[in-house]
């Protein structure tokens, strides 16, 4: 069922439009990473968005939880792109990070074939998604940096994390190949933690998070925010509420696609 409907996603695209599956874009230690493009009608080039799907860095498909993104992202008029990237704990960190960096070059230089804006790239992930999309951004410069980020329910301090839920947590053990929360796992998980990396003129982010997120805590990505606004460094903050849906980790409340809506028309559409 699950995949059926991933299938009717993709097939309720406008004919108009292209859409392009199971592209190699890297392939690294020969692993063969593969990345669907939809292509809006018109001349373009088009703001582009890059979906990073979720799954606990162990698991998904660049069609796992993502597809309720694809129709705001269509109809709004973008050039998106998602991804595969290589899972532990076959592939620990940094690999999955190297995909996706390896994803932002692959766009960038073939953004003219799929009338993408190479200026205008946007990263979208969630969950484990989220943590990699913000991780990128923070530590993106030259042919990967990119114009904006939105990560839903990311870990963004993956010490805090462990330190709020009394355990590093088996998946992030995987990912990250540590155990307990001796010297070297702390100093592991600085390295991979997105806030490590705040910087002055980063790229600008949208944060979506639950609060009653129980897998990744919702003070991850206030967090993230306050170590942003330092003093000078001329960053505004807004907050919305979005309704409550029926769970903290839904992306389909019409307040949250309104405040994308917002929120992107200021930062990838102008």
């Amino acid at each position: 069922m699950h995949r059926l409907l991933n299938s009717l996603a993709l097939i309720a695209l406008p004919l108009a439009a292209e859409l392009k599956t199971d592209i190699e874009f890297s392939k690294p230690d020969g692993v063969s990473l593969t990345l669907d493009a939809y292509v809006p009608d018109g001349k373009g080039p088009f703001p582009t968005v890059i979906i990073v799907h979720g799954g606990g860095w162990v698991n998904g498909t660049k069609t796992s939880y993502v597809p309720p993104l694809f129709e705001p992202l269509t109809k709004g008029g973008f050039t998106w792109f998602t991804i595969n990237y290589r899972l532990a704990p076959q592939h620990p960190y940094p690999a999955a990070l190297d995909d996706v960096n390896a994803a932002i070059r692959w766009v960038k230089k073939n953004a003219k074939a799929y009338k993408a804006d190479p200026n205008r790239i946007a990263l979208i992930g969630e969950s484990a998604g989220g943590h990699l999309v913000s991780l990128a951004a923070a530590r993106g410069k030259g042919d990967t940096k990119v114009a904006a980020v939105i990560p839903f329910y990311g870990a963004h301090d993956i010490v805090d994390r462990s330190k709020t839920m009394n355990a590093v947590g088996e998946n992030i053990e995987k990912f990250l190949q540590v155990k307990g929360m001796g010297p070297e796992s702390i100093a592991k998980q600085k390295e991979a933690s997105p806030i490590t990396y705040v910087h002055k003129g980063m790229p600008p982010a949208l944060m979506i998070h639950g609060t009653a997120d129980k897998a990744v805590p919702y003070n991850q990505s206030p967090l993230m925010c306050a170590k942003r606004m330092r003093p000078g460094w001329h960053v505004k903050s807004s907050r919305w509420k979005a309704r409550r849906t029926a769970s903290a980790r839904g992306t389909r409340c019409r307040s949250i696609k309104s405040t994308r809506r917002r929120w992107s028309s200021g930062c990838i559409r102008s």
